[in-house]
């Protein structure tokens, strides 16, 4: 049995500079990217007229997770989120296996994401997809960004806020616009749905709500973030899940065929807005992305600075520019290795794992929430702030929630995440004989 690891109660040097909303608008930030304005046709092909309920009621699901977040994470003060969250209650292995895992998902996420960018500026102006020009557009994109995280956290939290702000805009247009135009009949038409498609639709929309795990994250350089995560990960679920089923209907009622359309919000703006329209969403999609990418740099090597603050990874990690007070090693070191897999196309291979790897963290932090209840923590953990509801049954419902994505999971993503793990165990060996061979020289 392990002894019970307790984080410091403060990062050491990190600003505390984040508010409720900078944390909400956070969270956020990351759940709206891409998803909102490329999936919908893809849910609505499985769920037909279903989909805006569907998607209500799979947000309930993982809302039980989100809770289990609100819940653990009301406990912890510091930078990290699920690794922190893990370490108190597992153990360094499972906690490091966490840590790699989240880190590894926002680095693959960046890269497909910038690339996302690099394609959707493309659409205007074609030279953007192809030779130079492309690898200037996706360094310059990252460069700029990972400068914003590396000038401090108060510059990334204004820029994520306008960001947020700017893609909500958009989205708010398009469904109050929208509902105007839609045709109630269409949407209460009652479409057949079978096991098979209401399986794939509900996957593919419990995808889209990923994301808000990474809320957490930056507790270090927050104000009260055990009062505050709480809050923002219920008013994020909140307010996803009522954007999402709002969308769905204004797709669903204002354009036929919706469901062969590789851009169904832009469409359906055009439907109902002119060019003017789909325009304002195409735009809007870049700036969802380019905030994603933001707040994935911000989340992945801050991960990376728990992990060295704790001494799971080199100590490098964890050093803090002593002007601006941010994770410079940390930030370039994520940047570098997100620009290589976005250059060379690797992040689509490591796609696969990165999907395994979010329901192994979800898993983790579900488990972690029952584990820090029991009394042996009493006294090595902070109480929490918050506690989820009815004992056991949300813990246990988010728990089979995920353990039922694992089992959803194909045979290639399921291949990449054990390979993911494995080599996050090479990483966690390495550092422990790195370690002790340190210890016997000194």
């Amino acid at each position: 049995m392990h002894e019970p690891s307790t984080p410091p109660a403060e990062s050491a040097g990190l600003r505390r500079a984040l508010g409720r909303w900078d944390l909400t608008a956070f969270g956020v930030n990351i759940v709206i990217g891409g998803a909102i304005f490329l999936t919908p046709s893809l849910i609505i092909g499985h769920l037909g007229t279903w989909a805006p309920v569907i998607a209500f009621v799979t947000g309930l699901a993982v809302f039980c997770i989100a809770l289990c977040y609100a819940e653990v994470g009301s406990r912890f003060d510091a930078t990290g989120g699920p690794y922190l969250y893990t370490l108190a209650a597992f153990g360094k292995f499972v906690a490091f296996e966490v840590g790699w895992m989240t880190w590894f998902t926002r680095v693959s996420s960046q890269a497909a994401l910038v690339n996302g960018i690099a394609l959707a500026i493309g659409f205007y102006a074609p030279a953007a997809n192809a030779g130079l020009t492309r690898v200037v557009l996706i360094l310059g994109i990252f460069l700029l960004i990972g400068f914003i995280n590396w000038r401090g956290i108060r510059e990334s939290a204004l820029v994520i806020n306008t960001l947020v702000i700017a893609k909500l805009a958009v989205l708010g247009t398009f469904i109050v616009v929208g509902l105007g135009f839609v045709d109630w009949e269409r949407v209460v038409a009652p479409s057949s749905l079978n096991a098979t498609d209401l399986a794939a639709g509900a996957l593919l929309i419990i995808y889209a709500y990923g994301g808000f795990e990474t809320t957490g994250i930056p507790s270090g350089e927050s104000h009260d973030p055990r009062r505050h995560l709480p809050f923002a990960l219920v008013t994020i679920m909140v307010g996803i899940m009522l954007i999402t089923a709002l969308a769905y209907i204004v797709v669903l009622g204002t354009t036929t065929g919706i469901a062969s359309s590789r851009t169904p919000v832009a469409d359906a703006a055009l439907g109902f807005m002119g060019p003017a329209g789909a325009l304002m969403i195409g735009i809007g999609s870049i700036v969802s992305i380019t905030g994603n990418v933001t707040g994935s740099i911000l989340a992945g090597s801050r991960v990376l600075f728990a992990l060295g603050e704790n001494g799971a990874i080199p100590r490098f990690f964890a050093q803090v520019h002593a002007r601006f007070r941010t994770p410079g090693n940390a930030i370039w070191f994520s940047v570098v290795v997100a620009v290589a897999l976005a250059l060379t196309g690797s992040f689509a291979v490591l796609a696969l794992a990165s999907v395994v790897a979010r329901l192994l963290t979800y898993i983790g932090v579900s488990a972690a929430t029952l584990a820090l209840r029991r009394e042996k923590f009493a006294g090595q953990v902070p109480p929490a702030l918050f506690v989820v509801p009815f004992g056991r049954t949300i813990p246990l419902i988010a728990i089979a929630v995920a353990l039922l994505l694992v089992a959803s999971a194909t045979g290639p993503q399921l291949i990449a995440g054990g390979i993911a793990l494995a080599a996050g165990a090479i990483l966690f060996a390495l550092t422990a004989w790195r370690r002790t061979l340190g210890n016997a020289q000194g």
